[in-house]
């Protein structure tokens, strides 16, 4: 691990203003993903901001029914918490679903959403890659491919977003709250915050230089069934091979989307309006490898084993 210099913010915008005047330094709180790439040489941060004394760790109820989930909730809390549980009951399910019970107890909803792909190839700083070295190659294509993204993948990275909590937030279209640098807020919607690769896969959220999570909001609740299934190749502490997060209505309707097939959690809403092919619009422009074009018929099976148990309530 390299050397770098340390702080302890006091205010949210004392931690942006910080990370703006040291160019290279990274927000620190559960610390569960930051400090394993600091161990590997692949995060190299000249300047840690410990942002633990933000008292940015409560979930308070919003006038017009939501909750507001600080950016250091951790994820054990916000699991378990009644309100949670009660009204959005696939997000629960979903932070259980992620890593193990002692990780859990240190991450933040803000690092849930921040953490990075846990692609062989990018933790291997033997092989090229451009996430980590824009311009040197991607190693993953022509490479093993059995846990690489198939929808809305570049000739740049076909890496996928490890995230469970992040699949269920894009089903039920948070919002996350932030303050910049210059002290002012802004609101991104959980669509808008994480990028496809695109030619800068390097770029993989909407913040700002020096910009930092305060929040995620989730709107009021919506009725229906909630469902979280996660298909992985062990039952715990496996990264998803195809996730499905599903908000199901008694008349059929629903939000669905996925984990494990992309860069992003994957939704389209525009296909929606008929569940009943919304496996076909989710899929629609796969790009698959003779590894992972199992995931196609993975994610048609695991949607409709969603959908079946959406009808039995």
């Amino acid at each position: 691990m390299r050397a770098f210099t340390y702080q302890r913010a006091a205010t949210p915008a004392e931690a942006a203003a910080a990370a703006m005047r040291n160019p290279g330094a990274k927000f620190i709180a559960g610390g569960t993903n930051l400090l394993d790439l600091m161990k590997l040489d692949i995060e190299t941060p000249s300047h840690l901001i410990d942002v633990n004394g933000l008292k940015l760790d409560k979930i308070e109820p919003l006038q017009d029914g939501g909750l507001r989930i600080g950016a250091l909730v951790r994820n054990t809390d916000l699991a378990a918490d009644a309100r949670v549980r009660r009204d959005y009951g696939l997000l629960s399910r979903a932070l259980l679903a992620g890593a193990s019970a002692q990780l859990r107890n240190k991450a933040t909803t803000s690092g849930n959403l921040l953490q990075r792909t846990r692609c062989p190839y990018f933790y291997d700083t033997n092989q090229p890659c451009n996430k980590r070295s824009p311009g040197s190659g991607c190693s993953a294509i022509g490479g093993f491919t059995r846990h690489h993204a198939i929808l809305g993948v570049s000739d740049a990275c076909i890496a996928t977003h490890p995230s469970d909590m992040a699949v269920a937030m894009r089903v039920l279209d948070a919002k996350v709250e932030t303050v910049r640098a210059d002290g002012s807020a802004r609101v991104i919607p959980i669509a808008d915050f994480h990028r496809l690769p695109g030619n800068t896969p390097h770029i993989e959220h909407a913040l700002a230089p020096g910009e930092l999570i305060t929040a995620v909001t989730l709107p009021k609740p919506v009725g229906g069934v909630h469902i979280y299934r996660k298909v992985r190749d062990r039952s715990s502490y496996a990264f998803a091979l195809v996730s499905v997060a599903a908000i199901v209505g008694p008349d059929g309707t629903g939000r669905v989307a996925l984990g494990g097939v992309a860069h992003k959690p994957w939704r389209v809403e525009a296909g929606e309006r008929d569940m009943k092919s919304i496996a076909d619009r989710l899929l629609a422009g796969a790009r698959t490898t003779p590894d992972n074009a199992f995931k196609v018929t993975l994610v048609k099976r695991t949607l409709a084993a969603v959908m079946a148990e959406a009808k039995k309530g």
